[in-house]
């Protein structure tokens, strides 16, 4: 007798003791034998079939999906380091890099400026200095003052005596007509020489040409100190003797409109008012070639 639970049995093995494929069963008989009944079942089948492929698919695709995931995180957890695996292990390495992070906060944020180093010029052969650059300048003399001829009948002395005088009225600013009333009392005066007193024997020690006798008198205008005209040794003195004239003359109302000889007798006071008249025309040659 044949055991149908055996038969029924999807999982038992092929070649069961107590089945024979050579029967044919009421089901493979009524298989092969209704063939309308057959395409029927198929079509039923079929409906019920499709859903299941189509979802087997779905699940198929999400299997594989998931598969992928599984297998990037297993990549990725063998390549995180053994510190992020192990947190024992890690704790000497992040104390180290807590560590170097504390000394790179630590410091200055000072901003690091690369200064482009200076191609070096190509060689050339170094010109020697010319002698002239090596040779040291020498300073130059000081120009020497300008020798002026001496005109009128003047020797270099009285010329000499003559410059000093326009060089004094100069410096003052008086106009040229000062200056030629100037040099003609001093021709007067002193015949252009710069005398000393042999009253005063203080007098001869200064620069003189000259000793005279009349009176104090002193210097190229023989002014006296004792007229209250200056000290001795400023009266000898051609720059301050010049100025102290000048400084009369202009303080004379119109002396510019007065005759030479009227304007220098005003300064002087002297015994012989008309004698300065015959120096005026030596006067002006003098005067003209020193401003020349």
């Amino acid at each position: 007798m044949r055991d149908d639970d055996t038969i029924d049995d999807q999982y038992a093995h092929e070649g069961t003791p107590g089945r024979s494929d050579d029967t044919p069963s009421s089901v493979q008989v009524g298989v092969l034998r209704d063939t309308a009944a057959t395409r029927s079942l198929r079509t039923r089948l079929g409906a019920l079939v499709n859903p299941l492929a189509r979802s087997r698919g779905r699940v198929a695709l999400a299997t594989g999906v998931v598969s992928c995931l599984g297998v990037a995180a297993f990549a990725g957890v063998q390549a995180l380091p053994a510190d992020r695996l192990d947190p024992v292990a890690a704790q000497p390495v992040l104390a180290e890099r807590a560590q170097e992070g504390a000394a790179s906060r630590g410091e200055a944020r000072t901003p690091v400026i690369e200064t482009p180093t200076p191609t070096p010029a190509a060689a050339s052969p170094t010109a020697s200095p010319s002698p002239a650059a090596t040779t040291k300048a020498k300073p130059k003399p000081n120009p020497k003052p300008k020798r002026i001829a001496p005109v009128a009948g003047l020797d270099e002395t009285q010329m000499d005596n003559a410059k000093a005088i326009v060089k004094a009225g100069r410096k003052m600013g008086v106009p040229r007509q000062a200056l030629v009333i100037a040099v003609a009392t001093a021709m007067q005066e002193s015949n252009l020489y710069n005398y000393a007193s042999g009253v005063l024997p203080e007098s001869q020690n200064y620069p003189h040409q000259a000793i005279g006798w009349d009176h104090d008198s002193v210097g190229l205008f023989q002014q006296r100190p004792s007229s209250g005209w200056g000290e001795v040794r400023d009266l000898m003195d051609p720059a301050y003797a010049t100025e102290a004239f000048l400084s009369a003359l202009l303080e004379i109302p119109g002396w510019q409109d007065l005759p030479l000889t009227d304007a220098a007798q005003a300064v002087q006071v002297s015994a012989f008012p008309w004698a300065y008249a015959q120096h005026e025309w030596r006067a002006i040659e003098v005067v003209r070639a020193i401003l020349a």
